[in-house]
């Protein structure tokens, strides 16, 4: 029997090896990818999660978490393709232009792709016109954009405006150390995530 509680636990842990060996048992035996990723995964990062919201653990840990559900997406990933699993959504993320700042957005992206979502991640400084036209090109849900400088985190405004000019149908989602809630209100962001675990919840909202 796939021990689903043991993945769920080892990935809790930070123990990539031990997630890697139950995702590997579960799939020799036959279950079938998506449910290892909904019933063993999913639930383990969800924790991480909870406990990095209510300051039970930190990003160091969350990391080590994120790199423990990666091997175990690793071996999923090519199954779910295969199967034509679809993803909960696509969300094109990047830190905005002028700063290269990533550990922030790293983060999210990796707590997205253990949340079932998939992942466009344009790296750091990245241009308005890249992150509307990215998120057209692959019918993206949402455009997610980092600051970490109160002097980048002006232009967020600029994406929301080139977004606004092409019509794209994307939500706008922003977060990083400086941006607050009011901010994302003053600049018609469709919505503010003040840590990782929020961004998730934020975004299955938007698909659920």
């Amino acid at each position: 029997m796939a021990d689903f509680k043991g993945m769920a636990e080892a990935l809790i842990q930070g123990d990539a090896a031990t997630v890697a060996k139950l995702v590997q048992e579960a799939l020799d035996e036959g279950v079938d990818a998506k449910k290892i990723l909904d019933e063993g995964l999913i639930p383990g990062m969800d924790v991480v999660g909870v406990k990095f919201k209510n300051g039970e653990v930190y990003v160091p840990e969350v990391l080590v978490s994120a790199r423990a559900m990666t091997a175990g997406m690793k071996l999923l990933e090519p199954i779910l393709a295969k199967t034509g699993a679809k993803p909960k959504g696509t969300i094109v993320i990047g830190t905005v232009r002028g700063d290269l700042h990533d550990i922030g957005k790293n983060l999210v992206a990796m707590m997205l792709k253990g949340a079932g979502w998939k992942i466009v991640d344009l790296g750091v400084d990245v241009d308005p016109e890249k992150f509307v036209d990215t998120a057209m090109e692959n019918d993206a849900e949402v455009i997610g954009m980092s600051a970490l400088l109160t002097t980048t985190m002006v232009n967020m405004k600029s994406v929301i405006e080139v977004a606004k000019e092409k019509g794209c149908g994307s939500k706008i989602v922003v977060g990083g150390a400086p941006i607050t809630q009011d901010f994302a209100d003053e600049i018609g962001a469709d919505g503010y995530a003040p840590d990782a675990a929020s961004a998730v919840e934020l975004l299955n909202s938007y698909v659920s």
